[in-house]
């Protein structure tokens, strides 16, 4: 078990931020994350526990203890995937692929750890974990036991799991189950997947060509970073009754949207980001991405108070002009 004192978390968030905690703990097996279990409850201190941080805005120090999974057993069982979960997300979904099992292929390059993938619900391409995941494993840090949920005990939603809500801060992930196939079932009609493997002549792609058109596509519209810090989607799309959509609707005819059920659409929060002005824009050290309105990014030595900042002033022009509150999709500390 890794046990460090007064340490530096700028290596462990992709926005760059410096900041401190007074302790950080990385767990490698079940027992290591009973052991930290028992740290937390004897402490009684504040603690934060972090995947690979690309999902993180620290906006200060944190005066209390950080814990970090770095479990990375993985086992595959017929179409079922036992995987660690300190396992760095895309190093899973090309294994999978590699080893013949499918059903990750659109989540490809998303940062993050397994660990994270669970609790988040990540999502892309017209594909969410929830769709792949079958259960979770977890120590309750109360009691040091170990627990195992099914995908519908974690109630999950649109970037949301009982891990965000009523179970927050109640439990170390340690591995996740994961429900795959040896068919290869390829999801094309989200986005502009289609009209990718169209140009580049593909018809029929494999299963290694979709991933790379994801990969692509990603890259094309997301910053690496290693080279400008940021943590993806800043903001998550907003669900809007049918009623404020049709009102919309009307206002600003080539409103892009995704229909949700017969009562709700989505919103992609990048336009309304992007029709406010604010695309390639910048507030101090703080700015918002010029090829993807959606993502905030550290353009030099920002603190995490300048991109809050940063997001207050999005949403409020947002608020402002459409009416609707963008929720952030990071985990604000």
């Amino acid at each position: 078990m890794r046990d460090k004192r007064d340490y530096s978390l700028k290596a462990h968030n992709t926005f760059g931020i410096e900041a401190r905690c007074k302790r950080y703990i990385e767990y490698i097996n079940i027992e290591e994350a009973q052991e930290t279990a028992r740290i937390l409850r004897k402490e009684r201190q504040p603690y934060l526990i972090i995947g690979a941080g690309s999902n993180l805005l620290l906006t200060r120090d944190f005066e209390g203890t950080v814990v970090r999974s770095a479990l990375q057993l993985t086992h595959f069982d017929e179409e079922r995937l036992n995987c660690g979960s300190g396992v760095e997300w895309d190093n899973l979904v090309e294994h999978c692929l590699m080893s013949g099992f499918y059903g990750a292929e659109n989540l490809s390059l998303i940062p993050g750890d397994v660990g994270a993938v669970a609790v988040q619900n990540i999502g892309a391409y017209g594909v969410e974990a929830k769709d792949i995941i079958e259960r979770v494993w977890a120590v309750e840090i109360v009691t040091g036991e170990l627990k195992v949920f099914s995908r519908e005990e974690c109630e999950y939603g649109y970037r949301w799991s009982k891990f965000k809500g009523a179970w927050h801060n109640q439990y170390l992930i340690t591995q996740v189950d994961f429900q795959l196939s040896r068919e290869f079932r390829p999801h094309l009609d989200y986005g502009n997947i289609r009209q990718e493997l169209e140009r580049r002549g593909i018809t029929t792609p494999t299963p290694e060509e979709l991933r790379q058109v994801i990969i692509d596509l990603r890259r094309a519209k997301l910053p690496d970073p290693k080279e400008l810090g940021n943590a993806g989607s800043f903001f998550m799309n907003p669900v809007v009754s049918r009623d404020q959509y049709e009102e919309l609707a009307a206002r600003y005819e080539n409103m892009p949207h995704y229909y949700i059920d017969e009562d709700h659409e989505k919103i992609p929060a990048g336009w309304m980001i992007e029709q406010c002005g604010w695309k390639g824009r910048s507030l101090g050290r703080a700015g918002v991405y010029d090829r993807q309105a959606l993502v905030l990014v550290n353009k030099g030595d920002a603190t995490g108070e300048d991109i809050l900042r940063l997001c207050h002033a999005v949403q409020h022009d947002v608020r402002d002009k459409f009416g609707i509150d963008l929720q952030p999709e990071v985990n604000i500390v």
